[in-house]
Formats: C-alpha cells, sequence, structure tokens
C-alpha cells in the first residue's frame, strides 16, 4: 500500500465506524464499497502469511525507543525467540515493536511486520523483511491471532492492554489454541494481574485458573522456556514439523 508522509485528518477505521452520522448520507454509497476493501486486507494478510513458520507475536509500546532498558530488552527478545527456532512479528512500528524486529533481523531470523494506518503516519520500522500494512484494525488482530502460536507483551499503552486481552479472551473462551502468553516486566504488570486477581477473580467474574493463563517474568531466558516447553505439550499442527516426504 503506497503511505504518504503528510498527516491523515481521518482513518478509515474511523470513516468505517463514523459514517453512519455524515450529513450527505454518503455511508449507503461507500458501505458496501468499503466491504470489498476489507475483504482485500484478509485476502492479503492470508497470502502473505500462509507460509509463515511457527512464530512468536510481540507487543508493547511505540514509545520506548532505542536507549532504553525495554527497547535493549526487546531486541534481545527478538534474537532469542530466533535462536528458539521462532520467527517473530510485531505491529511494525518504533519503540518496543521495532526492538524484536530488530533482534530477529540481526539474528538473521524472519522478522515480521503488521502495521496500521494512523492519523499521524509511522510507518514500518527498518528492520522489517516482511512487511504488511492495515487500514482495518480487526484485520490486523485476525493476522496476529491466526499465524502466531505465542505472545510476548512488553510495557505499553492502551494499545498494547487492548492486544493481550483481546488474545486473554481468544484463549479463555477457547476460540484459539492455549497459547502461551508471557506478560514481560514484573513491576509493569504486576499490579493488573493484583487487580485481575482481587477484583475479577475474587468476584467471580472470571474462573479459577483464567488468572494463570499467563507467565509474569523479567527473565527472557524464563519466557522463551516457557513457551518452548508448553509447545511440546500442544496439538496445534502449525508446531508440528513435517515428516520427510510428506506434503
Amino acid at each position: 500500500m503506497l503511505r504518504s508522509d503528510a498527516q491523515q485528518p481521518t482513518t478509515h477505521d474511523q470513516r468505517l465506524l463514523e459514517s453512519l452520522g455524515s450529513s450527505d448520507h454518503d455511508w449507503r454509497h461507500a458501505d458496501p464499497w468499503r466491504v470489498m476493501r476489507i475483504q482485500s486486507e484478509f485476502v492479503a494478510g492470508f497470502d502473505a502469511l500462509s507460509d509463515l513458520p511457527k512464530a512468536v507475536t510481540v507487543f508493547g509500546s511505540a514509545r520506548l525507543g532505542e536507549g532504553t532498558p525495554e527497547y535493549a530488552k526487546a531486541r534481545e527478545i527478538g534474537e532469542a525467540l530466533v535462536s528458539a527456532g521462532y520467527a517473530v512479528i510485531t505491529g511494525g512500528g518504533p519503540g518496543l515493536m521495532e526492538g524484536p524486529n530488530r533482534g530477529a533481523h540481526e539474528a538473521g531470523g524472519l522478522s515480521v511486520g503488521l502495521g496500521i494506518e494512523l492519523p499521524f503516519e509511522q510507518g514500518l520500522n527498518d528492520w522489517v523483511d516482511l512487511g504488511l500494512n492495515f487500514r482495518y484494525f480487526f484485520a490486523r488482530k485476525t493476522m496476529f491471532l491466526k499465524y502466531s502460536q505465542a505472545f510476548i507483551a512488553l510495557p505499553g499503552g492502551f494499545g498494547t492492554l487492548d492486544e493481550v486481552f483481546e488474545v486473554l479472551c481468544m484463549v479463555q473462551t477457547g476460540k484459539v489454541t492455549n497459547f502461551p502468553i508471557v506478560l514481560m516486566g514484573t513491576d509493569f504488570w504486576g499490579g493488573l494481574v493484583e487487580w485481575i486477581r482481587s477484583q475479577q477473580l475474587a468476584r467471580g467474574l472470571i474462573s479459577e485458573g483464567d488468572d494463570e493463563l499467563f507467565l509474569v517474568t523479567d527473565s527472557v531466558s524464563d519466557a522463551i522456556a516457557y513457551i518452548v516447553k508448553t509447545h511440546k505439550i500442544m496439538t496445534d499442527n502449525r508446531l508440528k514439523t513435517p515428516e520427510k516426504g510428506a506434503e
């Protein structure tokens, strides 16, 4: 997708969700065509990622860039995932998305970025080997879920929290296999985990064990070991190595 350096007043997501209130009622004519555009994003994503090997998605803030401890750890995570045999997927932007892409690229692995259209352009970072830009958040989220077998969340803002709880909800409800989820950073995530247990679990808003659908750690090696160990007992076909001569 050709992207402009100029800031955009609105995004495709915004125009889709707010078009009903337009005074000229263009939505009567535009929305049916938007369906085709949405369909094209799914087709392009499925086509580009269909041969992706086993992969781990790393979420994190765009605002913590090179020079921060979080960026250094993100870069270390990308390198460690490649060493463990995984491709690395991120949101493709700067900061804690760039870090894992950079670590994966420098380690000789496959570095994937799934970008999103925002009012002010970010663009894919320079360490992405395979990149896609999406207009619609829901299409992009589907690609994260469909082509990842584990998720690591570094510190981040509302977008990172949205992605974490999306994955937790899909695992909790059985919409996807019980993929390993790692929350990286005990200081950052500890308060949220305590709230989940003291409010949601204690009041019966989630079930016993839902507060254990993730690992909270500061250790990159422990995070990778947890993912590898969990994958050894999972049944997802994408985690199996094809037998010699098999199609």
